[in-house]
C-alpha cells in the first residue's frame, strides 16, 4: 500500500498556503500540528510555477514545521500530490481565530 499524502491548507502572515507532505501528526508542543517530509512536484525547467518555487524556496532547508492549529484551515488525504501554492486571503470566508496577540479584529469603515 502506498503511503497517503496530505494537503495542508494553513494560514501564514496573511496568506493562505497550500503545501503536501507525507507525515502530519500532533505536537508534543501543546496546540500545534507537525508536518514532514514535503512533496514538490518535479518540474521540467521549461515550465516553472513561480507559486511553487517561492513555497520550494521558502521549505528548502526545512526538516519538520509546526504549524498553530488556529492557523490550520483544512488537512486532506488525496491519491497524489498537487502543486503547493501561496494565496492571498479574499473575502470574510477565511478568518484566524483566535486574533493573534497585538492584531486587533479589522473594522468594517
Amino acid at each position: 500500500m502506498a503511503k497517503p499524502i496530505f494537503r495542508v491548507t494553513f494560514l501564514n502572515q496573511g496568506k493562505v498556503y497550500e503545501v503536501y507532505v507525507k507525515q502530519i501528526f500532533q505536537s508534543d508542543l501543546y496546540g500545534f500540528i507537525e508536518i514532514e517530509e514535503f512533496i514538490f512536484g518535479e518540474r521540467s525547467q521549461l515550465v516553472v510555477d513561480p507559486g511553487e518555487e517561492k513555497l520550494k524556496s521558502e521549505f528548502a532547508e526545512v526538516k519538520r514545521s509546526f504549524i498553530p492549529i488556529t492557523s490550520v484551515i483544512r488537512i486532506d488525504e488525496v491519491e497524489k500530490e498537487g502543486v503547493g501554492k501561496i494565496s492571498e486571503v479574499k473575502g470574510d470566508k477565511v478568518t484566524p481565530f483566535p486574533f493573534p496577540p497585538g492584531t486587533p479584529p479589522k473594522k468594517d469603515a
